[in-house]
């Protein structure tokens, strides 16, 4: 059967579903964590609660999350899902994030998500809140007009790059090898060594090439061990023993 790349989901994940993919990722939320969550996918998805349904619950995790991780994020799939989000709501909160994080020149292409004016967060009594409280200045500059305080900050709700590594195997081959569609696809490697290059790509969101790419690549790195499960010998890119 011929590979046809995706880049966005199949489906949305119902209520309880992101919940768990919010806990695996990292957010301190109250669900078993989904280890296995996209953490695209989740982002995504939790950005669509948080602006079409104003959960600001939700926005100020995504925030949060994006303060402390970003720089494990895959850039190039999150703005794909953002531009061809049909959510004009959505496409502002991200090109707000790309104002506010204009120094990670990786969201460049985010900024021509949304040319209209600027909107308010809250359906009312912004303009009372920003004279009171004034704006949250992660947004100020930007297409989203936030009061401060709407979207809480507490270090407490993410866990930090430590735990998550320790949590999320995804995340912890992104430590690795940079956040990238091969980070990812080493990552289902190492659960399951036997997927082929399309499911690997599927899996990953990613190109055939890449995949087949880092299928060879393992057969390469990694070797058999006494129970037949693959032992990456070597050193990462932080100096320890990957294995």
């Amino acid at each position: 059967m011929s590979y046809s790349r995706r880049i966005s989901p199949a489906a949305a994940p119902d209520a309880d579903a992101l919940t768990a993919m919010m806990a695996g990722i990292g957010m301190n939320v109250a669900a078993k964590p989904d280890v296995d969550a996209n953490i695209e996918d989740t982002l995504y998805f939790a950005s669509i609660e948080g602006m079409d349904r104003d959960d600001l619950r939700t926005l100020s995790l995504v925030t949060q999350w994006l303060s402390v991780h970003l720089r494990r994020l895959n850039a190039d799939r999150m703005v794909r899902l953002i531009s061809a989000c049909p959510s004009e709501r959505v496409r502002i909160y991200w090109k707000a994030v790309a104002v506010w994080q204009a120094k990670d020149r990786r969201l460049a292409r985010l900024l021509s998500v949304y040319r209209g004016p600027q909107i308010d967060l809250l359906p009312s009594g912004t303009d009372f809140l920003i004279r009171r409280r004034g704006e949250d200045p992660r947004f100020m500059g930007g297409p989203l007009r936030v009061p401060a305080g709407t979207l809480r900050e507490r270090e407490a709700d993410i866990l930090r790059p430590e735990e998550l590594v320790a949590r999320h195997p995804v995340y912890r081959w992104r430590i690795l090898v940079g956040p990238t569609y091969r980070a990812d696809m080493l990552a289902f490697l190492e659960r399951n060594p036997a997927l082929s290059a399309s499911e690997l790509a599927r899996l990953a969101y990613g190109s055939f090439a890449t995949a087949h790419e880092v299928k060879r690549d393992w057969s390469t790195f990694a070797t058999p061990c006494v129970d037949g499960q693959p032992s990456i010998r070597g050193k990462s890119s932080m100096g320890q023993d990957i294995n």
